[in-house]
């Protein structure tokens, strides 16, 4: 790159202030990148907390279905009662320009929707399990879905810093040195033409 920059100090300039941004630029890359993974780190906790939850609750729940298929037989016709849950919303809040959701669960009362003579408590337990896998999977949906977008972001931020560091800034870095050196160079040889033509003309005035 230096060597396509024509030696001005108008070039000198405007490289300077190139190298000035391009060094801003990754500052500020590298604590939004920060910022990004000490929030996915947060989450992470977070994430292994409630999938070890939603495991254990999973077991339960489909421990408790067996024994109410097993006290019934298949219940099928129970399930197809159960009313269809639409209390889920999604609103987002920004970390540094990214968009994590933010999933908002209007829980109702629990409400069984099937007759009591079609079922027993063993069915109303695994209703109650499952009511309450669903509630984790809410949550887990949230936590993963913020993670997911951290980590893309994260990775985009890094890529977009390395470019900076790795190839801009060197680049600037040495068309500064390379203008520098033959403005220096530049001056040297002026330098030396005049100090040239001054004993020129020295000479000429003592020998005339």
């Amino acid at each position: 790159m230096a060597a396509q920059v024509f030696p001005t100090k108008g070039n000198l300039i405007a490289t300077k202030k190139s190298l000035e941004l391009a060094n801003l630029g990754y500052d500020l890359l590298d604590k939004k990148r920060n910022v990004l993974i000490r929030e996915m780190m947060n989450l992470l906790d977070d994430v292994k907390k409630i999938r070890d939850e939603i495991t254990s609750s999973y077991q339960r729940a489909y421990y408790a279905l067996q024994e109410a298929n097993i006290s019934l037989g298949v219940i099928t016709d129970i399930v197809e009662a159960v009313p269809i849950d639409t209390g889920l919303s999604v609103s987002y809040r920004s970390v540094m320009g990214v968009e994590l959701p933010t999933v908002k669960y209007d829980k109702q009362p629990i409400r069984l929707g099937y007759g009591f003579e079609r079922a027993n408590s063993k069915v109303d337990y695994a209703y109650r399990c499952f009511y309450h896998v669903k509630e984790l999977t809410v949550i887990l949906a949230e936590v993963e879905n913020s993670v997911y977008r951290l980590a893309n972001a994260i990775r985009k931020t890094q890529k977009r810093a390395n470019a900076l560091k790795n190839i801009s800034i060197p680049e600037f870095t040495n068309t500064v040195k390379f203008i520098t050196e033959a403005l220096e160079e530049k001056d040297r040889e002026e330098f030396t033409r005049q100090k040239v033509i001054k004993n020129q003309k020295d000479s000429l005035a003592q020998s005339s």
